[in-house]
């Protein structure tokens, strides 16, 4: 049985309460993927777990547990079988979850492929199944079904990264702008880093999808890291299964089976320092620097880049922590502050946008900020265009999650599709 005078600290999980034949239970998820199962708790069991911070003691933690449940008693035992079980499910940060994780990372950075980390469970990994599937993203009512492309050559897109059942038609409205064109040679994708601890991550793998392989751009990426003045290899590991650039490479290979395409995979971590301190995100030397040298070497690189964000906006609900009931009104907010962000971004003006971040103070937990930041700011305030705004409300879970598409042209002095596929 695991004791320590000082007990470990409980690692980052998602935490959002559900309910299993009647029982209310708080289901905990490792966003790492280090943690491959999911785990149920009680509520009470939840609040004693929030004191595992790596600063108590059990003594102390059985005195807070009271303290918060109006003196409820817990035994010694009880927190040290809580404990041992929260360690063996790899939810700590112990000496086990460290040795586990370093393991995971050693063999990972040894393969040459990124496995399709979601075929099979968010999407067919069958070939055919899925190419059905995306067909009936492109036909649905809500779809770009019938809407001829822009005849502009794309320089960049905004996609979703929500999951296929709920947001695969957006996600068609962003690749319809590709569909038919000749491809890119090169795609820089740009993905939310839900669990990345570092600025910027690359990697150099081959990312596998049930379209065949798409390789990571290795002289593109190489200049990247010479340039930098940070390791962007560092957090390789949280490529691993992070959803948001995997993706994009599906419906890219949907799109472009048999071409010569490559891909230059970036995860972006949080901008929470910047948006607590209310300052751009270029005043972080760190962001600044690679903005900078991602920007060069899109402008120096010869061959036809286009940049891709896979992001979605905000989040809302008392699944993601908020307290009040989602209703009309809530919804009409979230897209008030989401259509901003929008107005900043098809301006082209990442220092607008971020400024709509800092005022709301993230409260509606737009994890595409750092991504769509990066694009904005490494396009130089090319303007883009809304394509599709749509909002994924459950009211059984109380959540919301809203996301949009965008494109950004070459020339900007054609004609484009609005929101709703009709010309300007």
């Amino acid at each position: 049985m695991l004791r320590l005078e000082v007990l470990p600290r409980l690692r980052y999980v998602e935490a959002y309460p559900v309910d299993v034949d009647g029982q209310h239970l708080v289901y905990l998820r490792d966003p790492e993927g280090i943690a491959q199962d999911g785990l149920g708790v009680a509520p009470e069991v939840f609040q004693l777990m929030t004191f595992l911070d790596g600063d108590h003691t059990v003594a102390d933690m059985r005195s807070l547990f009271e303290q918060a449940t109006d003196g409820a008693t817990i035994m010694d035992e009880q927190i040290d079988e809580l404990i041992t079980s929260l360690d063996d499910a790899l939810l700590l940060d112990s000496d086990h979850f460290r040795r586990h994780k370093s393991d995971i990372e050693a063999a990972y950075r040894e393969e040459p492929k990124r496995p399709a980390a979601l075929a099979g469970s968010s999407y067919p990994d069958s070939p055919e199944a899925l190419r059905l599937l995306i067909d009936s993203f492109f036909a649905d009512q809500t779809g770009p079904d019938g809407t001829l492309r822009s005849r502009k050559d794309v320089s960049a897109l905004v996609a979703p990264h929500i999951d296929f059942s709920r947001g695969g038609p957006c996600f068609a409205w962003a690749y319809n702008e590709l569909k038919g064109s000749k491809p890119a040679d090169v795609y820089v994708v740009l993905g939310t880093g839900h669990s990345s601890r570092c600025p910027f991550t690359t990697s150099r793998k081959v990312f596998e999808t049930p379209f065949g392989d798409l390789p990571s751009d290795g002289t593109f990426i190489d200049r990247l890291a010479r340039h930098s003045g940070q390791d962007l290899f560092e957090d390789e590991l949280a490529h691993r299964t992070e959803h948001s650039i995997e993706f994009q490479t599906v419906f890219l290979k949907y799109l472009f089976p048999d071409e010569d395409i490559r891909i230059v995979p970036i995860l972006c971590g949080s901008l929470f320092d910047s948006v607590n301190l209310k300052q751009s995100p270029m005043d972080d030397p760190r962001i600044a620097d690679f903005v900078n040298v991602l920007r060069c070497a899109i402008q120096e690189d010869e061959r036809n880049i286009c940049v891709i964000a896979g992001v979605d906006f905000s989040h809302v609900g008392q699944r993601f922590g908020d307290e009040e009931m989602l209703d009309d009104g809530i919804l009409a907010r979230v897209s008030e502050s989401d259509q901003d962000l929008i107005a900043a971004a098809a301006d082209g003006d990442g220092e607008r946008f971020f400024e709509v971040i800092v005022r709301d103070r993230d409260r509606y937990r737009v994890c595409g900020t750092s991504s769509i930041y990066t694009l904005l700011k490494v396009l130089d305030a090319q303007n883009g265009q809304l394509l599709k705004y749509d909002q994924a409300v459950d009211h059984e879970s109380q959540s919301l999650v809203s996301f949009a598409s965008m494109a950004f042209y070459k020339d900007s002095k054609e004609q484009r599709l609005d929101g709703r596929g009709e010309k300007q």
